[in-house]
C-alpha cells in the first residue's frame, strides 16, 4: 500500500502559478500510474491529468490542457503539477491519486489510493 501526501497549494491571483506535488512513501511510485484530480465545494471530483508509470505519457482534463504540466520523479517517489494561468475557476481541493493497473484513468473509482488533498484558491 502507498501512501500519498500532497503539498504546494495556497492562495494566488488570477494569472498566477502554482507547483502542488505529492510525495509517496509505502511503495515504490514507479509501480503506480498516478493522476490528479479537483474538487470544488458542491460539485463533483473532476480529473485535472495523469501520467503514466514510465512517465513517457500524459494526459489532461479539457478545461487544464495547455496551462497545466503533470510530470514525475520515480527516483524520489514524487509527482508533480506545474499550474500556470491560473483562474478562479480552478479553486478547489487538489488531490493527488495512484493505481494499480496500466492505461489511463479519467474517473476516481479507477484509482486505488489518495491523498488528503490540498487547497488551492485562485482570486479574481
Amino acid at each position: 500500500q502507498v501512501q500519498l501526501v500532497e503539498s504546494g497549494g495556497g492562495l494566488v491571483q488570477a494569472g498566477g502559478s502554482l507547483r502542488l506535488s505529492c510525495a509517496a512513501s509505502g511503495r515504490t511510485l514507479s509501480t503506480y500510474g498516478m493522476g490528479w484530480f479537483r474538487q470544488a465545494p458542491g460539485k463533483e471530483r473532476e480529473f485535472v491529468a495523469g501520467i503514466v508509470r514510465s512517465g513517457i505519457a500524459t494526459y489532461y482534463g479539457d478545461s487544464v490542457k495547455g496551462r497545466f504540466t503533470v510530470s514525475r520523479d520515480n527516483a524520489k517517489n514524487t509527482v508533480n503539477l506545474q499550474m500556470n494561468s491560473l483562474k478562479p475557476e480552478d479553486t478547489g481541493v487538489y488531490y493527488c491519486a495512484a493505481r494499480r493497473t496500466y492505461g489511463l484513468a479519467r474517473t476516481p473509482p479507477e484509482y486505488d489510493y489518495w491523498g488528503q488533498g490540498t487547497q488551492v484558491t485562485v482570486t479574481s
